[in-house]
């Protein structure tokens, strides 16, 4: 059904993008003719036909240049909405992976598990659920991702993106609105700069400075245009340029440090408030029933003019204050105050609305990481929310049928998984590729869906609040100097330390070192996580790690994977059985690819 829907709309929007093409080019070759024409009366004006004449034609070619614009604002609006359905479309056929940002700058070597439950980079979950057009948005998401960690929202505010995204799921023209708008905004506004610069104590000016500054300005205009209009040769206009002109210099002068001081502050921070401001008035409009939202919707109500509104205002005031860089402004600017009037606008902007931009960049951005969520719910209309365990109790992870998101549906063979008292340890066994170290992933990624509020790949999953640590993909470090077993212990030290309760994801532990010296490592590893009351995962090569298993029965067992020798060819279920796997694959895949051993 959504596959229909997007390509219902994605052709929908074609036809309005050529529709609106060739309505420009019609438009485009109209604006030709007028011109002539208007070219023509200029002509005949010259040759003894009144002046008057050239008013209509002119009319209609500024008329028909606004309609053109119209029509390439439109196309281009279709355009970004094409670009939204196609990417819906390419995530749904598993074609994602070189599509939208992937949230490589979030990455983190050091977090706990971030690394190797693929949260951020290319096809990467981050990839796959964002579709925030803001820096803001992409942090919120990126955080909640990285919560997994033992940083998440308590049960009830889980619940309650639950409910915020079960109520934007349905609401795809909201999330086209969102997409169409504006720039690219992530390469413009800076939230944390914005912030910065709004919650500075503003001093704003005096009114009857800011009163006298517009007069002057007023004043020197109309000497300008009395001089402009004696041709630059009336000597009372050029002196009353001239005193006027000096009167400026000295109200100005006393600010100009101030006011320089205000107007650089405001050139990185302020810049690119477009979509903001568009983005603002786009939630505006919208009525909410969860508690969430109406929260997100109620931090930009206001009294008076709405919050778009004033953004939109301070965007302008920005735009002024670029003009400088106009010839005309940057040759009568200094007369007309220019500056100075901007400076003082600024500092009343933001003694007025400073204290409210923080809550206004936090709703948005809580409404972009919420609908990218509701994006992923609604692409996956089988897919269930979570259920949360009571924290008080013991630590519990049931997740029946759990498949890897990151994985295509057709590819993903789904296992089940239960972690619940007395069992907290599965100990997984089996031959090389057969699937081992995507368990742990699937774990680990659907309980880093669970615990950002989004729904996850599975027919029912239930947990605790679980802080999750991983050693799948541990690397050495040039730049730290250290060498993959240094990583590797630095990382499990990582792991022991994690608030409890804790779930941990070990793969092929201690790899870097002999047989005698990992089996001990390994197992006195796992006894204490088990004494600080953590469940997890382990998987292995090494098959002495099933007698642990058997030792701390009945809270941990093993279990295993298996493959088959078809015709010299392996062949995968990627099954998850009970016991411990009884053949290695290892010189089977050597020989397949023509090594002789």
């Amino acid at each position: 059904m959504p596959r229909q829907i997007y390509a219902d709309r994605l052709a929908e929007r074609t036809r309005i993008r050529d529709a609106a093409n060739q309505r420009r080019d019609r438009i485009g070759n109209l604006r030709l003719l007028v011109f002539l024409g208007v070219a023509a009366v200029v002509w005949y004006v010259f040759h003894g036909l009144a002046i008057w004449w050239i008013l209509a034609p002119l009319a209609v070619f500024v008329a028909l240049v606004w309609w053109q614009s119209r029509m390439e604002r439109d196309a281009e609006c279709a355009r970004r909405a094409m670009l939204v359905y196609e990417r819906g479309i390419a995530r749904l056929e598993d074609r994602w992976h070189d599509e939208g940002e992937d949230g490589a700058r979030f990455a983190d070597s050091h977090h706990p598990c971030a690394s190797d439950l693929d949260l951020f980079g290319h096809g990467s979950l981050f990839q796959l659920l964002s579709t925030a057009r803001t820096r803001g948005g992409e942090e919120r998401l990126a955080n909640w991702l990285k919560s997994v960690s033992g940083t998440s929202a308590s049960t009830q505010e889980l619940k309650a993106r639950h409910a915020a995204i079960d109520e934007l799921r349905p609401l795809l023209d909201l999330r086209e609105q969102l997409a169409v708008l504006g720039d690219d905004y992530r390469t413009g506004v800076n939230p944390a700069e914005l912030v910065r610069w709004a919650g500075q104590p503003a001093q704003p000016f005096p009114l009857w400075k800011r009163v006298m500054a517009l007069v002057l300005s007023l004043i020197t205009a109309a000497a300008l245009i009395w001089w402009l209009a004696t041709n630059l040769e009336g000597a009372d206009a050029r002196l009353s340029v001239i005193v006027i002109g000096a009167i400026d210099g000295l109200f100005a002068l006393p600010m100009r440090k101030n006011i320089l001081g205000i107007v650089q502050a405001v050139e990185e921070p302020a810049h690119d408030l477009e979509l903001l401001s568009q983005i603002l008035a786009t939630i505006e409009k919208q009525q909410f029933q969860s508690p969430l939202l109406a929260r997100v919707r109620g931090a930009i109500e206001m009294e008076g003019h709405k919050a778009s509104a004033r953004i939109g205002k301070l965007r302008r005031l920005i735009e002024l204050l670029d003009s400088r860089d106009n010839p005309f402004v940057r040759a009568f600017g200094p007369l007309l105050l220019w500056t100075t009037q901007l400076g003082m606008a600024l500092e009343a902007w933001r003694s007025e609305n400073g204290s409210q931009v923080a809550g206004w960049l936090d709703a948005v951005s809580e409404m972009e990481a919420l609908s990218s969520l509701a994006n992923y719910a609604w692409e996956h209309p089988a897919e269930p929310f979570p259920e949360f365990a009571d924290t008080d109790g013991e630590p519990v992870l049931q997740g029946e049928e759990l498949g890897h998101p990151l994985l295509p549906q057709a590819r993903c063979v789904p296992n089940s998984v239960c972690l619940s008292a007395p069992l907290r340890l599965l100990v997984v066994s089996g031959s090389n590729m057969s699937g081992k170290s995507t368990l742990l992933r699937t774990v680990g990624v659907n309980t880093a869906l669970a615990l950002a509020g989004a729904p996850v790949r599975a027919k029912s999953f239930r947990l605790s609040h679980l802080a999750v640590g991983a050693s799948i993909r541990t690397t050495d470090s040039l730049e730290e100097g250290h060498s993959r077993f240094m990583a590797e212990i630095l990382r499990l030290k990582q792991v022991l330390e994690l608030p409890s309760p804790a779930l941990f994801l070990l793969d092929e532990l201690l790899g870097g070192t002999n047989s005698h010296d990992r089996a001990l490592g390994s197992e006195g590893l796992i006894r204490a996580l088990m004494a600080r009351g953590a469940i997890g995962l382990v998987t292995t090569h090494d098959l002495s790690l099933a007698r642990v298993a058997e030792e701390l029965a009945p809270a941990a067992v093993n279990v295993h994977f298996e493959d088959e020798l078809i015709e010299g060819r392996l062949v995968f279920d990627y099954k998850m059985r009970p016991g411990v796997v009884e053949r290695s694959n290892a010189l089977d895949l050597m020989r397949a690819v023509g090594l002789d051993v």
